[in-house]
């Protein structure tokens, strides 16, 4: 019986063993160090570090060269700007030998101003409100002329008195007896006109004013040749 069991041991069919696949194992990628290039490898186009500028000029060009070797200057080591040209009016007077500015000195500049004329403290009652009042009052101010005469340069001298004093200006004749004590600039300043055309100096002290409407109601005629 042991004889039998063993042959039908040995001689029975092996049933397949079930053996396990093989583990695979994952190894660790390998990381490759890239060192980064040297400087003069930096400007080639290999990708390294895209996204920084390049530089301009470039490092090793002639425009940065040349930059390099000019002297570092200030603003005031600058030579000085020319004079400005002189305004009308104006006398410039340079300092220095050189008359044109050249040696680089500012220009010591001087400028004539017009001598204005001096006001005088009026009399009560004798303001320029006052004298158009006066002018819309009715009163005669043209000494007692009824109509516009044609006067001549030898007639205007004869009126060249205080209390019968005419003007001529640009043209017209102006009886200035009654503005006298109203002038700001004073009696006398009005009396140098007295007699005589009065244009040119009432244009040099005031010719802003018009005297057209200050004189309307003293006006007397017109100038005309002799």
């Amino acid at each position: 019986m042991t004889s039998y069991l063993r042959s039908w041991l040995l001689g029975a069919p092996s049933e397949p063993t079930q053996t396990n696949p093989p583990v695979i194992r994952d190894e660790p990628p390998e990381i490759e160090v890239v060192e980064p290039p040297e400087e003069e490898d930096r400007n080639s186009d290999d990708g390294y570090d895209t996204d920084r500028p390049p530089a301009f000029p470039a490092l090793n060009s002639p425009q940065r060269a040349a930059t390099a070797s000019k002297p570092a200057t200030s603003n005031r080591s600058t030579g000085l700007m020319g004079p400005p040209p002189p305004r009308l009016g104006t006398q410039v007077t340079y300092l220095g030998a050189n008359a044109n500015g050249a040696n680089g000195l500012a220009p010591l500049t001087t400028t004539k101003v017009a001598k204005k004329s001096k006001k005088v403290a009026l009399a009560p009652g004798h303001s320029t409100l006052d004298w158009a009042n006066l002018k819309t009052s009715g009163t005669d101010l043209r000494g007692g002329v009824t109509s516009l005469l044609r006067v001549t340069p030898s007639m205007l001298k004869e009126h060249n008195k205080k209390d019968d004093a005419w003007t001529a200006i640009n043209g017209k004749v102006y009886n200035m007896t009654p503005y006298l004590p109203y002038h700001p600039g004073g009696e006398k300043e009005l009396m140098r006109v007295a007699g005589r055309d009065g244009t040119k100096l009432f244009a040099l002290t005031h010719a802003w004013v018009s005297a057209e409407m200050m004189m309307d109601a003293c006006m007397v005629g017109l100038m005309v040749s002799d």
